[in-house]
Formats: structure tokens, sequence, C-alpha cells
């Protein structure tokens, strides 16, 4: 079975709040591949690749946030499954081997 890569954004109280430091450390600790960042309308947009279950465990993350956070919303823009090694990398902006955080 293939990885599954998602394209977020996620709306409410997300910034200033460290919520890309613990969505990074909560997508190595679940051992995915991507990206967050913060966005001028202030949300939190990011990719995540990975197992299956393991997207799903980082998206009731995202839905929650840390405990400084207030999720508004979850919106995913996309989200593919069984993706190929070539549309992770292109999601991905080119090779990472770990989850990010971009500025």
């Amino acid at each position: 079975m293939g990885n599954d890569l998602i394209h977020y954004k996620v709306t409410g109280e997300v910034q200033g709040v460290n919520f890309r430091y613990y969505t990074q450390k909560e997508g190595n600790k679940l051992g995915l591949r991507g990206w967050v960042r913060n966005q001028r309308d202030s949300s939190v947009e990011g990719v995540a690749a990975g197992p299956a279950d393991k997207i799903k465990e980082f998206r009731l993350f995202l839905q929650k946030g840390p405990s400084a956070a207030t999720v508004e919303k979850l919106h995913l823009v996309s989200e593919k499954h069984d993706a190929s090694e070539e549309e992770i990398s292109k999601a991905l902006g080119g090779g990472s081997k770990g989850y990010e955080v971009r500025r």
C-alpha cells in the first residue's frame, strides 16, 4: 500500500501560538514528510505525506492543534490516496526527509 498525501489549511487562532512548531514535532513523531508555514491571511498551510494510518492521526492533531491554539477549521485543499513518489516530491517541492517549518 502506498502513501497518502494531503494539502491542508488550518484557520482560527493558529499563528503566534507555536502551531507550526508543534505541527512539525507531530509530523516527525509520526514519521511523515512535509512542511508547514504561516499564511498572510492568519491561517497555517501545509503538506503531509505518509502511511494512511499516520495521516489519519495527523489530521486528528490538526483538527485540535496544540493547547494554546484555537482551531476553527481544518480544510483539506487536496487529498490523494496511494500517491506516487513523483506526486509526493512535487507537492513537497523537492526531497524532504522529515517534517519542516517553512517561512
